[in-house]
């Protein structure tokens, strides 16, 4: 029986991220999704989207209802979404409430995957199992682990992500 494919979503942070050498800043150019998939090995059928390339920090309620209406809309039941850190719990509350028969995973990374020794193909690899093993829900997928969505926050000071208590 053929395996259905993931819908991933791309929507920027520092998953995708590039570095300016000239001017020392980070920039969005395109999605380094389809390497990474390669450099994993990936097997699985995925279809990849790009809906923005933007920081989470300057992402509007107007882009999070596009996500939602995305991921409502896809026919696919797995949903795979590269977002950036700093606001993807709050993302995750917007999908939790209007996303009921689908499972959805957000992901990202800390270092952007082009600076080579990034979370990101880790973190990536993790969202495509869970997405793969975990019942109906929205989750955040970092560090290794998953977290409901309405049980997860980024430790500001240690960058890594945990429960919250």
């Amino acid at each position: 029986m053929p395996i259905k494919p993931i819908r991933i979503f791309i929507t920027g942070g520092t998953f995708d991220k590039e570095y300016n050498e000239l001017n020392g800043q980070l920039f969005f150019k395109d999605t380094q999704m389809h390497d990474l998939l390669e450099m994993g090995r990936n097997k699985v059928p995925v279809v990849i989207r790009t809906l923005m390339m933007i920081d989470s920090l300057d992402m509007t309620a107007e882009d999070r209802d596009l996500i939602k209406h995305q991921c409502v809309q896809c026919e696919e039941d797995k949903i795979i979404i590269t977002h950036g850190t700093d606001t993807m719990a709050i993302t995750a509350k917007v999908l939790a409430e209007h996303i009921k028969n689908k499972t959805v995973v957000l992901t990202g990374a800390m270092i952007p995957i082009k600076f080579g020794s990034s979370d990101g193909l880790f973190n990536m690899g993790c969202a495509m199992a869970f997405v793969q093993s975990l019942p109906p829900g929205v989750y955040v997928a970092m560090n290794g682990r998953f977290f409901n969505w309405d049980n997860v926050r980024k430790n500001r000071q240690t960058g890594i992500f945990e429960e919250i208590e």
